[in-house]
């Protein structure tokens, strides 16, 4: 038994195909903007997550060599032996470098600290200090 297909059945007509797209476009305008926002709060939570891991690194690297790198060391120290230490039994972080905070910026780094022993932070998005929301500062003491 053969079936035979009409040639005007076949495919979408125009109108259907723009009423997709004016349906598409709508749920996109709904919920874009939902998605954004809740982007920008993940990156703030990941930066929190890098902090505490780079804090727990350096409480290895402490416990290891007996301080905390210097200011001028940084948080380099965890991955690369610095010169002038014995003790070193790195590296103490899994990744060869490292990691940059989600806006692709280096983290802050001093130590002694003005709030502790040593002080990790970054500016947010805007890489000024201050700001809300994306742009607030995230740090190791708060």
């Amino acid at each position: 038994m053969r079936v035979k297909y009409n040639r005007a059945e076949n495919g979408f007509t125009l109108l259907e195909l723009l009423v997709v797209l004016g349906i598409i476009a709508l749920l996109a305008g709904i919920v874009g903007p939902q998605v954004m926002k809740h982007m920008g709060t993940s990156k703030t939570k990941a930066a929190r997550v890098q902090i505490e891991d780079l804090s727990a690194s350096l409480d290895m690297y402490k416990l290891d060599v007996g301080k905390y790198p210097t200011t001028e060391q940084g948080l380099n120290a965890l991955v690369e032996k610095p010169a002038d230490i014995k003790r070193w039994n790195g590296p103490y972080l899994r990744k060869t470098k490292v990691p940059q905070d989600p806006w692709v910026q280096d983290y802050h780094y001093a130590s002694p600290g003005e709030h502790g022993k040593f002080d990790i932070y970054t500016y947010g998005a805007d890489d000024k200090e201050g700001g809300e929301g994306e742009d607030q500062d995230i740090n190791s003491w708060e």
